[in-house]
């Protein structure tokens, strides 16, 4: 007898996701068929993006310089404290010796107390607090106690600060390679757009980049601003030899410059130390809000986080490095792209 039973149905649960999947792929399809290609951006669109993530660029370069300063500074900070650990350590072994030597003659004639026996078999420290025991001590034994125990408690305080030098440096460390990647990051944008660019319109970039170094440095009307002093001069003249020198991030001459680097270099050549990063720069000698107050070779610094330094070059131009893809030339103050916070005579 044949079967009268109805095929078996699909869930309703199952019917209403192949439902909404397959209504979800026509939506899909039709706009993908009905989507416009992506909108190429023209050169002066790709220029401003540019521009921009190299502003970024500078200002992650300058947490670099400041990070890599920090290194340094505490690399040879640590090396000190660990020679004065050695050193003190050979002291302290000299002063045990002393004491030994002492502890030896007297145990040869057999008059070793037991005072000082207790010193050759436990902390110094609490051998001390014990008037009657230190009475027993002649002076010059009680002395060179006091020396051990003062320089133990050296050795340690200064082991306790390199530790805590050591962890910093870590720390330093740390910072120094997510800078290296943010500015690594930025230039890999910066440089993805650029290749979006027709080889047309790269080449215009480039001309118009060659154009205004060139000018700046054949055709700059300086002036006859005189010099803040004798080492601002030298420091302006030093960075003048280097016009057409290419911007590297991070670097400090003498073939390649960032803008701090520029100018911590140019003072250099004068003889002044002063600090790698342009925000250490900012607070370094006497500020001046006033443009008409500048001097030929004052520092000059740019946009409200102090990223951007050069140097005052007379007539509102600066001599800089100006960022990726430039070199060390002569600008208008007016285009630098941010606004001028104040100078520094050093």
């Amino acid at each position: 007898m044949a079967s009268h039973r109805r095929p078996k149905q699909q869930s309703r649960a199952r019917v209403t996701v192949l439902t909404t999947a397959a209504a979800a792929a026509v939506v899909l399809s039709s706009q993908a068929a009905n989507a416009a290609p992506s909108e190429k951006l023209s050169k002066d669109e790709v220029k401003t993006k540019v521009d921009k993530l190299y502003e970024e660029t500078e200002q992650a370069t300058e947490k670099l310089n400041g990070a890599e300063e920090k290194q340094e500074k505490l690399q040879k900070e640590i090396s000190t404290i660990q020679d004065n650990v050695a050193r003190g350590q050979e002291e302290l072994n000299e002063l045990r010796d002393s004491i030994g030597l002492a502890a030896a003659a007297q145990y040869r004639t057999g008059t070793i107390d037991s005072s000082l026996q207790l010193f050759l078999s436990s902390n110094p420290d609490d051998y001390l607090d014990k008037a009657s025991t230190a009475d027993q001590l002649s002076a010059q034994q009680v002395e060179a106690l006091k020396k051990i125990q003062e320089k133990q408690r050296e050795l340690a305080q200064e082991r306790s600060e390199a530790a805590d030098k050591l962890k910093d440096l870590s720390a330093t460390r740390a910072e120094l390679a997510k800078q290296k990647k943010a500015v690594q990051s930025k230039l890999a944008q910066a440089q993805k757009l650029l290749n979006t660019l027709t080889a047309k319109d790269k080449a215009a970039l480039a001309a118009a980049d060659a154009r205004a170094s060139r000018s700046s440095a054949d055709r700059v009307d300086l002036g006859d601003t005189g010099s803040a002093s004798g080492r601002a001069a030298a420091a302006f003249s030093a960075a003048q030899s280097k016009i057409g020198s290419p911007y590297v991030y991070g670097a400090s001459g003498p073939s390649s410059f960032d803008c701090s680097g520029l100018t911590s270099w140019a003072y250099a050549q004068a003889g002044v130390s002063i600090p790698r990063t342009s925000e250490a720069q900012s607070s370094y000698g006497t500020k001046i809000y006033s443009v008409g107050d500048l001097k030929v070779g004052d520092l000059v610094f740019f946009f409200n986080d102090l990223h951007h330094v050069g140097l005052y070059a007379g007539n509102g131009q600066i001599l800089h490095a100006p960022r990726t893809g430039t070199v060390v030339r002569y600008e208008s103050m007016d285009t630098i792209g941010g606004p001028f916070m104040w100078g520094v005579r050093v």
